[in-house]
């Protein structure tokens, strides 16, 4: 196997032609991606709320359908990893850095700011955690699910690469090695680029935020850069080390640590108050799930806008983020079966999430509702630090919060460097250390040029471009799953039936 291909070489240098717009013309390449934005989301918004349920009602019925029982990996094969260190897995390259950054601020926001209904009440109250829970439970995790399992599937069980292009093959035959495949893995190349630094970006500001609470070090770009940089570092020598060691271990850490806060929150926090708030909130998420997943607001234009700004900005990040993250769910889930693989990945993650969100978000909405604190009033990257200033051992805890964002940040970039390193090189399984520094380089460059051009704004703009491509491919893909699927149970039942002959 050659140890790069061509796909790398144009992803390469695609990269450094945006990354040199970016530093020559900042607000051209601002004007560019918001403009190009607007364009979609307008034209093209209820692509991406109706793909979202797609995902999640074509997960359901593949996990309960006949099929459940195929197994990702020949019939012999065993799990590589133990269920909790895969779940630490998932959870550090699936949604590490953003639980820290939107742990408090989107409830906040959506409570101060709610997609309908009076602002700062009862109702904005429920209603924040609820929509919360939407952005970041079963719609994001049936997106990845059905990612992962197609290419576990097809790089475990039929022995082809570890591509985008390869799920393809059954729709496409032999074009999948040429033109058409190689485009599909440069857009899954670039939304994973655009996905991962949007995540750097808003780990640099987040962390820049934490040193500004815990030493009053100033917030701006200059030292968000320093912060890219060192981390840069840091992420691409774990990155070397490969998934059994580097990767493995950072995640366990990170688990831990987040284990540690999240106990430390509840049991410092209103605990009576937040359990009820998680028991009240999730159980009218349940009820609302269909409604809420295809809502949209066609005659209140403020409302809408709010949709588009929240909801469908997320599943465009979540569509975004799927090659990175389904490649890395595949790449440690070998000899899981198709019904374990989903429910695990839908209901696990998706209960643990909506549980961080209420303890999280409900702290900050009880500083801010019942004891008076203007939590509402701080910025997205700062409100989190705000609220440990009303908590006991609030210093300590923006401590352990600081190291936590910058594991997560590690684990996430490196996670990320080693999928691209298996997209540019034939989905090999251990990339050379030579393409996953190239890659962190880029993610690296890519985030500071998205955060010197625009910040989080910028951010969204690049994630709303690159999702579209994508999720048709991901539609294709999902057709192509289950005719595999079927073929693959036609000719089991022939067997079955032979047998049965000559016995």
């Amino acid at each position: 196997m050659k140890k790069t291909t061509s796909i790398f070489w144009i992803s390469i240098g695609i990269s450094l032609l945006f990354v040199t717009w970016g530093v020559a013309a900042p607000d051209h390449l601002m004007t560019v991606m918001t403009s190009a934005e607007s364009f979609l989301l307008d034209r093209f918004g209820w692509f991406y709320q109706f793909s979202a349920t797609f995902f999640l009602i074509f997960a359901l019925c593949l996990a309960f359908s006949r099929f459940g029982n195929i197994k990702l990996g020949q019939p012999d094969d065993k799990p590589e990893f133990s269920t909790p260190t895969w779940f630490a897995m998932l959870f550090s390259a699936g949604m590490g850095i953003g639980l820290l950054f939107y742990g408090v601020s989107e409830p906040i926001s959506h409570y101060a700011s709610p997609p309908y209904g009076t602002s700062q009440s009862i109702e904005s109250a429920k209603i924040s955690l609820e929509h919360t829970y939407l952005h970041w439970g079963f719609h994001a995790w049936a997106i990845y699910a059905v990612v992962a399992l197609a290419l576990a599937y097809y790089k475990f069980r039929k022995n082809m690469p570890g591509l985008m292009s390869a799920t393809l093959y059954p729709l496409i035959g032999n074009k999948a090695k040429g033109p058409i495949g190689h485009a599909v893995d440069i857009i899954a190349v670039f939304a994973t680029v655009f996905g991962v630094a949007a995540s750097l970006g808003l780990g640099a500001s987040q962390i820049n935020s934490g040193f500004h609470y815990l030493f009053g070090m100033p917030i701006s770009f200059n030292i968000q850069l320093v912060i890219i940089a060192f981390t840069t570092i840091l992420f691409i020598i774990s990155a070397g080390t490969g998934v059994s060691k580097g990767i493995k271990y950072l995640s366990n850490t990170n688990m831990a640590l987040a284990v540690i806060l999240f106990v430390s929150f509840l049991f410092l926090g209103p605990t009576q108050y937040l359990l009820e708030l998680f028991s009240t909130t999730f159980g009218s998420y349940l009820q609302n799930l269909p409604s809420m997943g295809l809502r949209f607001t066609p005659f209140d234009q403020e409302s809408n806008q709010w949709i588009k700004d929240w909801t469908i900005f997320y599943w465009a990040w979540w569509i975004s983020w799927t090659p990175f993250v389904g490649t890395f769910i595949a790449r440690v889930s070998k000899g899981r079966t198709v019904r374990e693989f989903i429910m695990a990945v839908l209901i696990v993650p998706t209960v643990v999430c909506s549980l961080w969100f209420a303890v999280f978000g409900g702290t900050g909405i009880y500083f801010d509702f019942v004891e008076g604190a203007n939590v509402a009033a701080q910025s997205i990257e700062t409100s989190l630090f705000f609220v440990y200033n009303h908590m006991p051992l609030g210093g300590m805890l923006s401590a352990v919060s600081v190291v936590l964002i910058l594991t997560f940040f590690v684990t996430s970039a490196d996670s990320a460097t080693f999928v691209l390193g298996m997209q540019t090189t034939n989905g090999s399984l251990n990339p050379p250390f030579f393409v996953t520094l190239s890659w962190g380089v880029v993610l690296a460059a890519i985030a500071s040029v998205l955060l010197a051009s625009g910040g989080l704004a910028g951010m969204q703009a690049a994630i709303i471009v690159s999702a579209l491509p994508l999720g048709i491919v991901l539609l294709f893909m999902s057709y192509a799953l289950i005719k595999s699927f079927r073929q693959e149970r036609s000719l089991s039942n022939q067997k079955v039936q032979q047998h049965k002959k000559s016995a």
